[in-house]
């Protein structure tokens, strides 16, 4: 698959449910989308993560730093100047400013009221809604995509059809294609 044009921010929202973070972030590498991200963006999922109980500050740091390591084009750096002129949100306006200046045309949020009004050219999708429009461009080698993040989950082992279940209480209508594909196919 040729890597695609567009460049997508996801905000720490989308980066904190781990089987979520999970298929995004394969995706990305799979050359569905531009993956970009702010300093700012992985501080808030870091202290996300440890303020729940979900990850110890170390494991949170060791996720944070892997994730660096796999996508060093991801980081946007440049936009502070940015943020005081965006009109959405004021707590998300980092996010908005990082996108402009990373030429993004996506934002994934799972908080869309914070962003509105976006500048021109710049459209914020849920993540079940972008996940579906990031299937609809090679269903087959998304769902190739899917099979191999539930064989490489082994501890303890996941089924495909599981990774299924824990991704549709995030994103519906992204497992709904899915399976709608599967069983057309006939390779469940």
């Amino acid at each position: 698959m040729v890597p695609a044009a567009f460049v997508v921010v996801l905000d720490a929202n989308v980066l904190f449910p781990l089987t979520l973070r999970d298929t995004m972030l394969r995706a990305a590498a799979a050359g569905f989308y531009q993956l970009r991200w702010s300093a700012e963006i992985l501080d808030e999922m870091e202290r996300n993560l440890v303020s729940t109980g979900t990850m110890s500050s170390d494991k949170a740091a060791r996720l944070r730093a892997t994730m660096e390591r796999f996508f060093p084009e991801a980081e946007v750096t440049g936009y502070r100047s940015l943020v005081s002129v965006m009109r959405n949100d004021e707590k998300d306006r980092h996010v908005v400013a990082a996108a402009v200046k990373a030429g993004a045309q996506v934002i994934t949020t799972s908080n869309l009221k914070d962003f509105s009004p976006l500048p021109e050219g710049i459209e914020a999708q849920s993540p079940d809604e972008f996940l579906c429009n990031l299937f609809d461009l090679d269903p087959d080698a998304f769902v190739s995509m899917l099979r191999g993040q539930a064989t490489d989950l082994t501890r303890p082992p996941v089924t495909f059809d599981r990774l299924l279940e824990r991704l549709a209480r995030v994103v519906p209508d992204f497992v709904a294609a899915v399976l709608t594909k599967v069983a057309g196919s006939g390779s469940r």
